[in-house]
């Protein structure tokens, strides 16, 4: 049996083939370009194989309600070009096959969820965050991905601002200092004007955005109580998330009781950014088993 993975980005496209046991058989990587050359692409490359399912995680925002006029709908992205396409219904037309349908960063969750599960770990829930281009956060509670009426928006929270960053605007076009307006990727170049890769792990801003997550920790933590919350994504390196846990440990200041915090919040399990195609793998077989 085979079951085909979208990872469908706003700056690459991931589409894959595994078997039942999520193992990858082949994988190909392209550029996202216009709607209509990007989505021909990736069925062209489906149609090598007879796959019985497909997988779909995708950039958005995204409507995810079946119901919904627009379910499928890539809906209110800045990318440009790619507002309001029906991603999920040319796909059906051309494939075919039964198909999943949700965010890039539920996708990579997913993965990450069954991942912990086949690796012994005791674990019923688990939230993901990328921390890249962007910051998104997606959750999975006793095998479910948590979003009915939408998905979760979780870089788009508001934290409290740490006192050596109070003249930072921030940078997401409709919050300025959300979560995703303090820490992701872009933030490098609009503080210290130089691309985040070039910026050394003893610069202070690392401080300051250790800060920023580790509030994002405590509202996920107070709010869903996960098993696990896993970071992912560009900006997510280990020297940040040590600086993560030990702000958690000092703001959460013994409230309620965790797990070792390098056990609770972790870099994923997956290696080579293959969440998303593993979780995708998974809820494509979900698709063939409802």
């Amino acid at each position: 049996m085979l079951i085909g993975s979208i990872e469908a980005g706003g700056t690459k496209f991931v589409c894959a083939v595994g078997d039942e046991d999520y193992r990858v058989k082949d994988q190909i990587t392209f550029p996202t370009t216009t709607p209509e050359e990007t989505l021909k692409q990736a069925v062209e490359y489906f149609k090598q194989f007879d796959i019985e399912a497909l997988g779909v995680a995708s950039f958005g925002p995204i409507e995810i309600r079946k119901h919904s006029p627009k379910s499928g709908y890539i809906t209110t992205t800045p990318k440009p070009g790619w507002k309001n396409v029906d991603v999920l219904g040319y796909l059906q037309k051309e494939l075919d096959v039964p198909m999943s349908w949700t965010t890039d960063v539920n996708g990579s969750a997913y993965g990450e969820y069954i991942m912990s599960t086949l690796s012994n770990e005791k674990i019923n829930s688990l939230v993901y965050y990328t921390v890249g281009t962007g910051v998104g956060g997606g959750a999975v509670i006793n095998g479910e991905l948590l979003g009915e009426a939408g998905h979760p928006e979780m870089g788009h929270t508001f934290v409290k601002r740490h006192p050596d960053d109070l003249e930072f605007k921030g940078i997401c076009p409709y919050h300025g200092d959300c979560l995703e307006g303090l820490v992701s990727g872009p933030t490098f170049e609009a503080r210290l004007g130089q691309k985040g890769e070039t910026v050394p792990l003893t610069d202070p801003v690392w401080d300051i955005m250790a800060y920023y997550l580790a509030q994002a920790v405590i509202q996920t933590t107070l709010i869903i109580r996960p098993d696990k919350i896993v970071f992912g994504g560009s900006v997510a390196n280990e020297t940040l998330l040590e600086k993560v846990r030990q702000n958690v440990a000092e703001l959460l200041n013994d409230y309620v009781e965790l797990p070792p915090l390098d056990k609770y919040i972790t870099r994923p399990l997956i290696k080579n950014n293959g969440s998303a195609t593993l979780g995708n793998f998974a809820l494509g077989l979900n698709q063939l088993q409802e």
